[in-house]
């Protein structure tokens, strides 16, 4: 089948060449309009617990989640100071007037809204409209907020750490784009020694990521996207793009080394590596699907615009280039590139001629003359790489993963530094009581259980109807509410209407401890798992139950997705080798890889180390999506460079026969191009790992830590040890023994004359067949 898509391919060649440029010209406009239609959250999940407890305050008590936070600072004038309150009230003055807004508070109204300096204070703005959308109005208020002279103005909130997700995210793509390209034109360029051969791959990368941008730029429109997905798409899509024209180009070249006419030489080039490439696809594709198991829309999304992309990298390696290699023929070696020799040859003479020679060969005759000895040093290293994963904690995004110098990070940083962190992260309960909350046996009910939590050790304080002022009895609220309509208070009348509406209420705890502290998670988890009793019903929400509930919904998908990964891309592994074992080896390979870049991610982005070189601020923890995210990608990822190794090794045992000098020659013909286009990924990785934005950071610099573990310790040493040890057992499948050449492909295989003269690709033509 493959062997006839390059027939195709070389016979309708402008057809197909035709048709790709039609499809750039139509998505071109649309591409760059992506990020209008994706959204900045996508981490919360509807199912879990605190999504619950809020859509039921939202719902019943008309609880705003939405709050804009104005933090008014003053190094002359603490808040008591008749400036500041004068001040911080003719600032928000044309605020309170929006019909956008529903309701200002400020530190007047909650005495706890002031610093522990109190030379600080922040105002809260409860806009109407979503985190999403509040996020449009936020110039409007920018521009409705007076300046005055003596306070210093910090915006921050839900919507303000949303646009700068947004801002962040489209600074760090166009950062990376930048870098990405030209680096990987320079490797390409060593490579391939000319600039049409190198310019090839980063063309077929571009196609793909620009058709795909058009297209989740078409899909935003039905379904929400995560504004992620634009750094996932152009990852894949340079990575791949790159990597499989990379290994299609390679073996055209190589073919036509071997004197085979260029119909011919596309012909097998689309039956060997366009095979691979399309079996490669697949595996990264099933890695990202696993994604889409996910409730977190921001992981969904991203595995939908991952396949997507890769996709589309894998239509254009196998159809595309065959075109453009046809049209080309032998002038894919013109404008030769005179560059320094990095050894006594480029990478495609030395993994196409001198099969028996050139350091991959030798490097795995070594390795499988001492399997043992390479084996379990390099295995014991990889699980002493992932060792500090088992320290790992995990906790949901907050403004820490932005910059420093964005709003919402700035914010964030005061309300930190300045404030009781405790006060502005509270402990949310949406209490349902039987029947009307107001009866006197639902008061009762409800004050011994407040009395419960308040004896908690790690309760600071209870923020409830019946716990509003300490100085009052059981009797003493009974009989208060037993007529509400005539307390005559005005905040103890405000804090009832804004707290119960028929049979629920609103009850807030304020933990001794921080927000992701062990003890304030186990309270959480305490208040969850205690029966309050007497018909009454409890929801926990806020900023600690969101993080648990977020890492649970995470992890309670995670194996799930891993079980369905692997077993799919086992089953695709068995149709392509035939073999038994060799795809559970392949996974188990991509495991080491993937658990040795999960290390790098605790010393990193928990730890700190090499934080002041990499430009971040040590979080203190790894945030919980980071891993799935790293897994699913780089196990496609490593299985791409596994499942072509691994094919020029069957090609090899098909030919031979004979395991040992299959595993070399294979490793010979393949070790260079992997390696090369390893190099270009962990390029194009690495330009992402110069992100502002940490989640980006973390994705791209665990990519290519993982490619680089992945290209060197397993593919170099591991994978030859392990099947030398392994022996004919490799290619073993139950009911039809030792699978040696199967017909479909032997007639590529077959031995063709050797072309009889070779220049080196530093020279202007390539000799095939006698012919110039």
């Amino acid at each position: 089948m493959f062997y006839r898509l390059g027939k195709f391919a070389t016979r309708h060649r402008w057809l197909i060449v035709g048709l790709w440029i039609l499809a750039a010209v139509i998505a071109l406009p649309f591409a760059p309009q992506a990020n209008q239609v994706l959204q900045s959250g996508g981490f919360e999940s509807p199912d879990s617990e605190s999504q619950r407890a809020i859509d039921t305050l939202v719902q019943k008590l008309h609880v705003n989640e939405t709050i804009v936070q104005v933090i008014f600072t003053s190094q002359r004038y603490t808040v008591e100071d008749p400036q500041f309150i004068q001040q911080s009230e003719q600032a928000v003055t044309h605020i309170r007037t929006w019909s956008e807004v529903a309701q200002v508070t400020t530190y007047l109204d909650n005495p706890r809204q002031v610093s522990q300096d109190r030379h600080a204070a922040y105002v809260n703005i409860q806009m109407k409209s979503d985190a999403n959308a509040a996020a449009k109005l936020l110039p409007d208020l920018e521009q409705r907020l007076q300046k005055v002279p003596d306070l210093k103005a910090s915006i921050g909130g839900g919507p303000v750490f949303y646009e700068d997700i947004q801002s962040v995210s489209e600074n760090d793509l166009r950062r990376a784009e930048l870098l990405a390209f030209p680096f990987a034109i320079i490797a390409l360029l060593l490579v391939f020694r000319s600039v049409v051969a190198a310019v090839l791959p980063a063309l077929v990368g571009g196609f793909a990521v620009v058709v795909s941008l058009a297209m989740i730029f078409g899909l935003g429109h039905i379904t929400p996207l995560s504004i992620f997905v634009l750094n996932i798409t152009t990852l894949f899509g340079l990575g791949l793009g790159v990597d499989y024209s990379l290994f299609m180009v390679s073996r055209f070249r190589e073919e036509l080394i071997h004197g085979r006419s260029i119909e011919e030489a596309i012909g097998v080039t689309v039956a060997t590596a366009g095979r691979a490439v399309t079996f490669s696809g697949l595996t990264v594709s099933i890695g990202l699907f696993g994604l889409t198991f996910f409730h977190i829309n921001m992981l969904h999304s991203v595995g939908l615009g991952g396949i997507l992309v890769v996709a589309l990298a894998v239509l254009a390696a196998v159809t595309l280039l065959p075109a453009l290699l046809s049209i080309l023929g032998l002038r894919v070696n013109a404008l030769p590139v005179r560059l320094p020799r990095f050894g006594r040859r480029p990478v495609v003479a030395e993994t196409t001629l001198d099969p028996h020679h050139g350091f991959w060969y030798r490097l795995s005759q070594f390795v499988m003359r001492y399997p043992l000895r390479v084996f379990f040093p390099v295995l014991l290293l990889l699980l002493s790489f992932g060792a500090p994963f088992l320290g790992v904690r995990f906790s949901a995004p907050d403004a820490s993963i932005l910059p420093s110098y964005v709003p919402s990070r700035a914010a964030y940083d005061l309300l930190v530094q300045r404030f009781n962190q405790r006060e502005t992260t509270p402990i949310l309960m949406a209490v349902h009581t039987r029947g009307n909350a107001l009866t006197p046996d639902n008061i009762k009910n409800l004050y011994y259980y407040v009395k419960r939590i308040e004896a908690d050790p790690r309760v600071d304080r209870v923020d409830s109807i019946v716990s509003a002022d300490p100085r009052f009895t059981l009797e003493q609220y009974q009989l208060l509410y037993s007529h509400p309509q005539l307390i005559a208070d005005p905040y103890l009348g405000a804090f009832l209407k804004a707290s119960v509406s028929g049979d629920t209420l609103l009850v807030e705890v304020v933990s001794k401890y921080g927000m992701v502290d062990a003890n304030s998670q186990a309270l959480v988890q305490t208040i969850r798992n205690t029966d309050p009793g007497n018909g009454i019903s409890v929801l926990v929400d806020g900023g600690t139950a969101g993080n648990i509930d977020y890492v649970q919904s995470l992890y309670t998908d995670f194996p799930v997705a891993v079980l369905i990964i692997s077993i799919t891309t086992y089953i695709v592994l068995l149709f392509l080798f035939r073999s038994l074992l060799l795809p559970l080896k392949a996974i188990v390979m991509n495991t080491l890889s993937i658990l040795a870049s999960y290390g790098a991610l605790v010393l990193i982005f928990q730890d700190g180390f090499l934080h002041q070189i990499l430009g971040f601020t040590p979080l203190g923890f790894v945030e919980a999506s980071s891993p799935i995210l790293l897994f699913c990608s780089i196990f496609g990822l490593s299985m791409d460079y596994e499942v072509f190794l691994l094919s020029r090794i069957q090609e090899a045992f098909w030919q031979t026969g004979d395991n040992k000098q299959a595993v070399a020659l294979g490793l010979q013909r393949s070790g260079g191009i992997i390696t090369s286009a390893a190099v270009i990924v962990i390029v194009v990785s690495a330009c992402f790992a110069t992100a502002d934005m940490i989640l980006v950071k973390a994705l791209g610099l665990g990519m290519a830590l993982a490619v680089v573990i992945d290209a060197t310790l397993v593919r170099g040493l591991l994978v030859p040890a392990t099947m030398r040890l392994l022996g004919n057992w490799n290619w073993w499948l139950p009911f039809a023994g030792v699978q040696r050449h199967p017909p479909a492909l032997a007639e590529y295989l077959a031995p063709v004359d050797a072309a009889r003269e070779y220049t080196d690709s530093n020279e202007t033509n390539i000799h095939v067949g006698g012919k110039r």
